[in-house]
């Protein structure tokens, strides 16, 4: 048999494979069966580390996968979700906002998101939380926080849990000004997410252009914009953000960035964010699926190319 059929005939026998080995790599998606999955429901804490880009102490929410302690060989995505306006870390988490965990039990019994680690950063800066002003996902007067989320929690996150290493299974939303936030502190940190997500979000900033995704992307190398996955949607009834979202969608469409852009029925509320996490975490598993072939990918033809060099 020569050496191009049997890459051929030993790449098709690893996809056919391929939930076997996401398993192994990766996480083991939850079966179909909704008797037979979670038997333990999810929960979430919250924890807290010290942070020197902020000079404080620091909280965060964190969510771990189903069968996490059962699995200590295993690896997991990661996924940030960054609160709005007068927000805490827990937001995503409560039963009259977020309800982030039915949503993530429902995602990971279907096997539409593969078990992955859930972290809520605390988005305020040196300010706190106030109704009076929204959080600034930015390097600022008021503190560091665009590097503090996307830098500096995640070193702190991968010295807690086992994460996978690549920015392809990193993956960062929001809502609101946390959708904004998600955007410009997921591109002011390429080289650790590669998935962004927005809800209701906009994308310039009074701070500037630096802090203005609609502009800052054009900026960026061309090998993160080809390695981006974006996900954007607003509420029809949200004019400004579903505008800002349009205009946003036509600069990714000209940069040939890949990306997803939907609108639904639904204004500025939880209601309306509950109702669509779904829809943004369920692309966000398409990615890392897409990630997990081309990876297996790349390793089987490395593996053949130095078979084939083997006298």
């Amino acid at each position: 048999m020569n050496s191009k059929l049997s890459k051929i005939l030993l790449l098709i026998s690893v996809l056919s494979l391929f939930g076997c080995q996401y398993s192994q790599t990766v996480a083991t998606t939850p079966p179909q069966s909704n008797s037979s999955v979670l038997a333990t429901p999810l929960t979430y804490k919250i924890e807290t580390y010290n942070s020197q880009t902020m000079g404080t102490s620091r909280t965060y929410g964190v969510s771990l996968p189903p069968g996490y302690e059962q699995n200590p060989q295993q690896r997991y995505p990661v996924i940030f979700l960054l609160h709005g306006g007068h927000g805490e870390p827990n937001d995503w988490f409560l039963e009259k906002k977020g309800q982030a965990l039915k949503t993530l039990t429902q995602l990971y019994t279907t096997g539409k998101l593969p078990p992955s680690i859930i972290i809520t950063p605390d988005g305020n800066d040196k300010r706190g939380s106030s109704r009076y002003w929204d959080p600034q996902y930015i390097d600022g007067p008021n503190g560091k926080v665009s590097t503090t989320i996307g830098s500096e929690l995640v070193k702190v996150v991968q010295t807690r849990y086992r994460t996978l290493p690549s920015p392809n299974f990193w993956a960062m939303g929001g809502l609101s000004s946390g959708g904004w936030g998600a955007l410009n502190v997921g591109l002011h940190n390429v080289n650790n997410f590669s998935i962004l997500f927005s809800h209701s979000g906009y994308f310039q900033d009074k701070s500037g252009a630096i802090n203005s995704p609609i502009t800052y992307i054009q900026h960026i190398s061309p090998e993160a914009k080809k390695r981006l996955r974006i996900y954007l949607d607003s509420g029809t009834s949200d004019i400004e953000e579903i505008k800002d979202a349009q205009d946003f969608a036509q600069v990714l469409e000209r940069l040939k960035i890949a990306h997803s852009f939907r609108q639904f029925p639904g204004s500025h509320t939880w209601k309306y964010w509950r109702e669509h996490l779904a829809d943004s975490l369920t692309f966000v598993g398409e990615q890392f699926r897409s990630s997990r072939i081309a990876s297996t990918t790349k390793d089987l033809n490395f593996k053949s190319f130095n078979n084939a060099q083997r006298p």
